[in-house]
């Protein structure tokens, strides 16, 4: 008898595990059920659609070569089976049977299975607010939603975009391309709350300042107003007019059908897993957004919904659910976005998630171009390397900036996932020539300074120390060893100017009792001073991590 495969959700995950099952066994009956219209789309695609950098919305449910991904070609090419519009409302794993409701026809029916794959997705949080009800307010997860935004979008309307995190800002940016007048409201202190440090983030909020776009950060939105029709947002900074509202705080994994199953859920409020993807219940597997999964960090359980996640993880269900022994180990978190012409991303641990965890954390800060610094494309990238004092090993890294951060992130989410040191990393062969890199890649210069951290013979201090150390009034000077001109353009309040070229024929003006902090434009500079003043006798000296160009507080100009 042909084994029977149920999968209840048709997108990334529940897509890619029954096409994989039906090719490690092509013996078995797959049926592929979902309850939307669309199956198999590219909801992160939305935000390009909507500012026409995808031209047609058939390109996010399409292969890449222009093959609709739709019932006929599921089972032409597949050889699956695809029911859409169909909700599976109970699972009885008892007896192996699936209750389903077809809404269209108003009808019931039911579905055996030998082994099924829960790949039921996320839905967009929906904040409990007054007039969330209204017209115009809408949020980035449908095809039906990416057709609306699309007809909203029109230049000179006002748009609110409620959440500050990747679809949020990938939103933003969207609406903004079509000319339209943006705000976007964050409850926490900064964008991309949980992927980047406060100093990172200020660094992004800027940019997207600089292209218009009025953000408010730690600020809660208390209801909805307008006459059928969303007119105005309502938060605790006053009111924002809007003809548009975009709900995009983040998602949450559909679990009811495996809670009122009786499947285990785990403490992240996602489907419990092992690393074969099997749930609590025999025979019942769970892959993408519904489940959590392990970082590989730290060991435990988190929730991380991503597209790249949910494919791997419906092949891995896909091959166990026909008899198969795959694996499915775990994330590093790595997360990748761009807003206008600045890319942020990250992988591993945060600053602030690493000290969380309870790591003895050594932090770096390194600014500098993409590729070789005479190369006419190159551009500017600021890193934050996060490392265990202990050993040396690579924890996190963030990557903020006009250039190219991909690259970096993908190298450190490889040295993180295989549990690199800095001295691991510090010698990797990656590759140069003057187009792509420079012959000390970035992410190699950070992992030397780091290293440098390590054995003493470099102390920094990084620019948020600097500042409370100012506000506090402590008594040290901060040293700007860059040139006059530089100087002239921008500068730190309070700092003194001794340029490093004069720097020797200066020592004997410069205090031997109380702590220097030196700084530059990228700290390069500023690392050469602490070495000429060590060497001078001076024994209180740090160098501040990053220079100006991270330095996220106001500057004099």
């Amino acid at each position: 008898m042909k084994m029977r495969i149920v999968v209840i959700g048709a997108n990334a995950a529940g897509a890619k595990a029954a096409s994989k099952a039906k090719r490690v066994n092509p013996e078995a009956e797959i049926t592929l059920i979902d309850r939307g219209n669309f199956i198999s789309y590219g909801a992160c695609g939305i935000p390009y659609y909507v500012s026409d950098t995808v031209v047609e919305v058939k390109e996010l449910m399409s292969t890449p070569v222009g093959v609709l991904r739709d019932q006929v070609f599921f089972r032409k090419v597949k050889g699956v089976d695809v029911i859409t519009e169909t909700e599976a409302v109970v699972v009885d794993w008892r007896n192996k049977k699936v209750e389903l409701w077809t809404a269209v026809s108003g009808t019931t029916s039911f579905i055996d299975y030998d082994r099924l794959i829960l790949a039921t997705g996320s839905s967009p949080l929906i904040p409990p607010l007054q007039g969330s009800e209204l017209a115009g307010i809408v949020t980035v997860k449908s095809i039906e939603d990416a057709t609306f935004l699309k007809e909203q979008a029109v230049s000179g309307k006002r748009a609110c975009v409620i959440g500050a995190g990747l679809i949020g800002l990938e939103t933003v940016e969207a609406l903004a391309l079509c000319g339209m007048q943006v705000t976007v409201v964050e409850m926490l202190g900064q964008v991309l709350p949980g992927v980047l440090d406060d100093e990172m983030a200020t660094l992004l909020e800027r940019h997207i300042q600089s292209h218009g776009v009025q953000v408010m950060t730690s600020c809660r939105v208390s209801c909805f107003e307008g006459n059928g029709h969303v007119e105005k947002v309502i938060t605790d900074q006053g009111e924002i007019l809007a003809d548009l509202v975009v709900l995009a705080a983040g998602v949450k994994p559909n679990v009811s059908l495996a809670r009122n199953a009786g499947l285990e859920i785990g403490a992240t409020g996602a489907i419990a897993v092992d690393d074969h993807l099997r749930t609590s219940v025999p025979d019942i597997y769970a892959c993408g957004d519904c489940c959590e999964t392990t970082h590989l960090v730290t060991g435990k359980g988190v929730y991380a919904p991503m597209g790249s996640t949910a494919n791997k993880q419906g092949r891995v269900a896909g091959i166990n659910a026909v008899g198969g022994d795959a694996v499915f180990n775990g994330i590093v978190g790595t997360a990748i976005v761009k807003v206008f012409d600045f890319n942020a991303g990250k992988t591993g641990l945060s600053e602030f998630a690493a000290r969380a965890a309870g790591y003895d954390v050594e932090i770096v800060l390194s600014p500098a171009p993409d590729r070789a610094h005479f190369y006419p494309t190159a551009k500017p990238i600021v890193l934050k390397l996060v490392a265990d004092r202990e050993n040396g090993r690579l924890l996190g890294l963030q990557a903020v900036g006009s250039g190219a951060v991909d690259k970096r992130i993908d190298v450190a989410a490889t040295a993180i996932t295989f549990r690199a040191t800095a001295e691991q990393v510090s010698h990797l062969d990656l590759g140069y020539a003057p187009p792509f890199a420079a012959a000390m890649d970035n992410l190699i210069v950070a992992a030397d300074i780091l290293k440098n951290k390590l054995s003493g013979h470099a102390k920094g201090v990084s620019p948020r120390e600097v500042k409370k150390k100012m506000e506090a009034g402590e008594d040290f000077l901060l040293l700007d060893v860059r040139s006059p001109a530089e100087h002239e353009v921008m500068r730190i309040a309070g700092a003194k100017l001794v340029p490093l070229g004069v720097l020797r024929d200066t020592l004997d003006s410069l205090p031997k009792d109380k702590e220097i902090v030196t700084f530059c434009k990228i700290s390069l500079r500023g690392y050469e001073a602490q070495k000429i003043l060590n060497a001078a006798g001076f024994s209180n000296i740090r160098f501040m991590d990053g220079g100006i160009l991270t330095w996220p507080y106001e500057l004099e100009k």
